[in-house]
């Protein structure tokens, strides 16, 4: 189907939500960036946004400013990531009810990427929660957060196959998990696959599909390769050449992200999570092809 008839066909589907991924700034000017695409993204009336957490907890500081920030300056819906490496129980604990003074109680609960990196093996904690599951119940300990987790329609790269990923998302919805974000993918019958393979499995949270666009098609590519996530040869011919063409680029990612987004939309799919990398444009074009604009704050009239 082309794309000119899967927007006519988004455009008469049903109602969609999004909800959208920062990551916390590590200049001045990346921090201005950052807060120009929040502005933007908070004129879309997002479900929620969330903030990443760095390895072991390396953005911790960054995150919770950027949270909170956020929460006093926005009317958005605000959740922090959080993570399991490199952290006894009673310090997750503490960072967990830092966050719930700054008025969090949204979180996205990960384990974690091992702290040597990715296709590392992952050693826990002493003393610390040991998988994602254990992490959302300690969450649930603390308090009646909102939790969401991540699944992997390609299942992680760690697990031996889909029944023990199944195992997993299962424990993690049983500690109370609302939701699952997945990691991104770019082939579609994928995700439908994966979502039947859930369903079998007798978990009925919602599956949202986690969308990236490509602003670089090499690190987008050498970070797929790292996390299980398959690059179809058609999308490498399409960003082939093109690399120092940004102009080009841009429109390019766009219409992928556009494919992507109204044909998911055409299987039934109403929940959409966009990584922004801390970028407006490509979100924000993503939800007006879905249906979704702007609410720009109207100006005092003059007297």
């Amino acid at each position: 189907m082309s794309l000119y008839k899967l927007s006519r066909s988004v455009a008469s589907s049903k109602k969609v939500d999004v909800s959208f991924e920062f990551f916390p700034p590590i200049s001045d000017k990346a921090e201005e960036n950052l807060w120009k695409a929040i502005r933007r993204i908070e004129n879309l009336s997002p479900k929620f946004v969330s903030v990443t957490y760095g390895a072991g907890g390396s953005t911790r500081e960054r995150t919770l400013r950027t949270v909170k920030r956020m929460v006093d300056e926005t009317n958005l819906n605000v959740a922090a990531h959080l993570t399991c490496v490199g952290a006894s129980k009673s310090e997750v604990d503490g960072i967990v009810n830092e966050f719930k003074d700054a008025g969090i109680n949204r979180f996205v609960a990960l384990r974690g990427d091992p702290a040597d990196g990715i296709g590392e093996r992952y050693i826990p904690h002493p003393s610390g929660y040991n998988n994602g599951a254990e992490l959302v119940a300690g969450l649930k300990g603390i308090s009646d957060f909102d939790v969401t987790v991540a699944a992997y329609p390609e299942k992680h790269p760690e697990s031996a196959d889909f029944a023990t990923d199944m195992d997993m998302l299962k424990r993690k919805v049983d500690a109370g998990a609302t939701r699952a974000i997945t990691q991104f993918f770019f082939d579609n019958d994928l995700y439908e696959a994966y979502l039947e393979r859930v369903r079998k499995a007798g978990i009925y949270i919602p599956i949202i599909p986690g969308i990236q666009p490509i602003h670089n098609f090499i690190k987008v590519a050498n970070f797929a390769s790292r996390c299980g996530t398959s690059v179809p040869q058609w999308l490498a011919e399409r960003f082939d050449g093109i690399d120092s063409d940004p102009e080009t680029r841009q429109m390019l990612a766009a219409a992928v992200a556009a494919e992507q987004v109204a044909d998911l939309a055409t299987r039934g799919v109403t929940d959409f999570h966009i990584y922004t990398m801390n970028k407006a444009e490509l979100p924000v074009a993503i939800c007006r092809l879905l249906g979704i604009h702007e609410k720009i704050p109207e100006t005092a009239s003059k007297d």
